[in-house]
This record gives structure tokens, sequence and C-alpha cells, in this order.
């Protein structure tokens, strides 16, 4: 089977920091590869992946920023479908701008839908119902106006990852610095707690960061920058409890995954995808305002680690995702 894995083209795949969607593509990707596909990544120049790369830019444009992001995802995109005729499937990890190519190749799309940017561009997707292949990444991500193929939760490579049966004290936020994530609830949180927070991730909003989370900076509350694969597997691996007090209804949440397959326990707040990550009471808790978190930390101790730790790896592991994608893949085929 000769599959075209389509990545975006912002960060390398797989990324070296921040970048979910690069990183589930390429877990896709390798995995296929294992499991005998042969896979032509399109990603940027220094990616990495044990099959054939194809690229029309040396690095990303959000790592290098004298690229104009638009020109580079049009000759992106455009360097696969016209190659569409030399795969038997493309699988689009790019959002919705490949389907406009979809009524002129013969190669059949699957689609990866990494969530809904705004409802405005549903209607591209609406467009190309009838010819596309959709497929969500969580059951609480589907729009009632599109028909799916599935539900496939993201995969990670449990090899990343390690069980720590023994944390330490401090509670950690893990993700991008944005008010979408909630880094000042975390803070305010850790501090009704009485805890230590450290945070990490990249400042995606810089005057959120500069009003919201700086000036609450020290007194037990450290921010430490991004963290790269061996720093994130310590962090997330070490922590007492991750805190995950998003406030918009998030697709899927790689880190609440990640923290998990460490054994690490998940507060969050209850939107989005949260329930079908999360087994409330069992491996985290679901909470709604600041202050049920701050009682839910008074429970960890209830947790199992090792609850946590199987549960992750029986839903979240690459293996599964891509043997999920598999079967989808030969049933697109066969029809």
């Amino acid at each position: 089977m000769k599959v075209a894995v389509l990545s975006p083209v912002a960060w390398r795949t797989p990324p070296r920091h921040y970048g979910p969607w690069e990183q589930i593509a390429s877990n896709i990707a390798e995995g296929i590869i294992k499991l005998g596909g042969k896979v032509t990544l399109f990603a940027t120049g220094d990616s990495v992946t044990a099959g054939t790369l194809d690229a029309i830019c040396a690095t990303g444009y959000e790592e290098d920023r004298t690229q104009d992001a638009k020109v580079l995802e049009c000759l992106h995109i455009s360097n696969l479908m016209e190659k569409a005729g030399e795969f038997d499937l493309i699988h689009n990890n790019f959002d919705f701008l490949p389907l406009t190519y979809s009524g002129l190749i013969k190669t059949p799309i699957i689609t990866t839908i990494h969530g809904f940017s705004s409802p405005r561009i549903i209607p591209v997707y609406k467009k190309y119902n009838h010819l596309g292949h959709y497929v969500s990444i969580s059951n609480a991500d589907r729009s009632p106006e599109l028909d799916y193929l599935a539900t496939v939760y993201n995969g990670l490579d449990t090899r990343d990852f390690q069980f720590y049966p023994e944390p330490d004290e401090y509670l950690l936020y893990f993700g991008r610095i944005h008010p979408d994530k909630g880094t000042a609830e975390a803070i305010a949180i850790a501090k009704k707690s009485k805890r230590k927070l450290l945070i990490a991730g990249i400042v995606q909003d810089a005057n959120y960061f500069k009003e919201k989370v700086e000036p609450l900076l020290g007194d037990g509350v450290e921010y430490i920058g991004h963290a790269g694969p061996d720093k994130r597997r310590e962090l997330l691996g070490k922590a007492y409890a991750l805190l995950h007090p998003i406030s918009f209804n998030e697709p899927f949440g790689l880190s609440v995954a990640e923290a998990m397959l460490c054994g690490t326990p998940v507060i969050a707040f209850n939107r989005g995808s949260m329930p079908e990550l999360i087994k409330d009471a069992q491996t985290g808790f679901l909470v709604d305002t600041v202050d049920e978190a701050v009682d839910a930390v008074g429970w960890l101790d209830q947790i199992s680690r090792e609850d946590c730790f199987d549960w992750a790896n029986s839903q979240f592991s690459s293996e599964k995702m891509v043997n999920d994608y598999w079967e989808l893949y030969k049933k697109i085929l066969n029809k």
C-alpha cells in the first residue's frame, strides 16, 4: 500500500517541542511503515522519517519567520496533489485546504480533523462530505453537519514515557501559555492548594503572559520554558498531578494522555474531550471551577498511578491508533 502522509509545515515533523499535529502525523507515518506500508511523508525538509521525505521548504514557517505561511502551504499541498496518482491513499493531517483538490484527483483522501479553528471552516468540509473520509480525534469534537468514518484517538509512542510510582509534591501546568489553556487558573489552583507549581510551555499569547502569568511568578510558582522529550517525561512523571483547567472545548489534549502514560493523574475542567480521556475519580478528576479543582487536589492520594498508566496505555498508544487507521485504509480501498 502506497500512502502519502500530509503533515503541516509550521514545525518540523516530528516537532522539536511544540507541534501536536506534526507529532501525530509522524506517529501515523512511522507506524504505517512498521505495518508494511510504503509511506511518503510530505513535511518540512528537516523532518525525520523512516519512509521517503518530500519537502518544498527546508524548515517550517514558525521556525523561520522570514517565510510566508500561506505561500508555503500552497506550495506544500500542491506538491502532493500533483503527485497524487503515485499513491493508493492520501492521509491528510492538514485541515480543510487539501480537500479543495479532492474533486480533481482519483486518489482517495482520509482526513483527520484535528479540531475546528472556527465554525467558519465547516462549509469546506460540508462541500466535500460525499468525497471525503473524515476521522474525528474525539467524539466530543464532531460536527453534526458532517459525516464521519470513525473516531480514532491520538496515539503516542509509549516508549517515550515511563511509569513513575513515587511523585514529587509539585503540581504541573504543561501546555501553551494562552487563556484557552488556563495558565492563570492553574496558578490560582496551586496557590489555594498551597502547592508548588511548575509551568512548562511556549508563550503563545505574550500579553496574557505579561499581564496574567508573569506577575504571579515566584512564591512557589515557576515558569521553566518549553520542555523537550527527556525533560517532558521527567516533569510529567514526577508531578503530583497535571492541572488542565481549559476554557474551551479541547478536541483532545495530548499532555493529558502524556501525563497518564507516566502514571500521573490529571485534574481538568470538564470541557470538550476531557470525559473521554479521563476516567473521573479513577485516573484524575473532572471539575468545573478553581475551587472544585482545589478540593480535588486533596483527593489525589486516592488515585492509583498504576490505573492511570494502564488506562493511557490501553487507549492512547500509537500502536492502537495506527492499527485503527490501517483498518480504515483497507475499508476505504476495498469499497
